[in-house]
């Protein structure tokens, strides 16, 4: 019976803990302080790699999808990229750049397959179909110069 009890405290106060703590995010255009936390909200596993003029965070989440956040040697995200089975939380991966996504103008015969937001300081391109899914969003001011876009992938 003790045991029981300790359990559903226990159970209680993680949902206390995650109905309170407001996530921290390395979004697009964001510092990166909080990679571990994206890690934490998406339940992946975290991959770093360092190339020459960026570093990669990699975050596989249990669904499969795959999420990497590219940041300046300052430690700027300049760009994310994903594919898998599922969309990531776009809310979540292009922070502040969100708003700009969603109220981007909708073609008048739209591709389902395929969307993008192109203006001079954010762009967005995405495809897929269900359980194939791959996108990619940079911000071109903060792309380093020795940088191709199409390394973002």
């Amino acid at each position: 019976m003790k045991t029981i009890r300790s359990r559903r405290w226990a159970f209680g106060v993680s949902v206390l803990i995650q109905a309170v703590s407001l996530p921290a995010l390395a979004a697009l255009g964001s510092d990166l302080n909080s990679v571990q936390a994206d890690q934490l909200h998406m339940k992946g596993m975290l991959h770093t790699t360092v190339a020459s003029a960026y570093t990669v965070h990699e975050i596989q989440t249990p669904s499969g999808t795959v999420v990497r956040e590219y940041a300046t040697p300052a430690g700027k995200v300049f760009a994310v990229a994903w594919s898998g089975p599922r969309m990531p939380d776009l809310r979540q991966t292009l922070g502040a750049y969100f708003a700009e996504y969603t109220q981007a103008p909708r073609p008048l015969h739209p591709d389902h397959a395929h969307f993008e937001v192109a203006d001079s300081g954010f762009v967005l391109q995405s495809a897929g179909h269900m359980r194939a899914y791959s996108g990619r969003a940079y911000i071109p001011q903060l792309v380093p110069q020795n940088v191709a876009v199409t390394d973002i992938k």
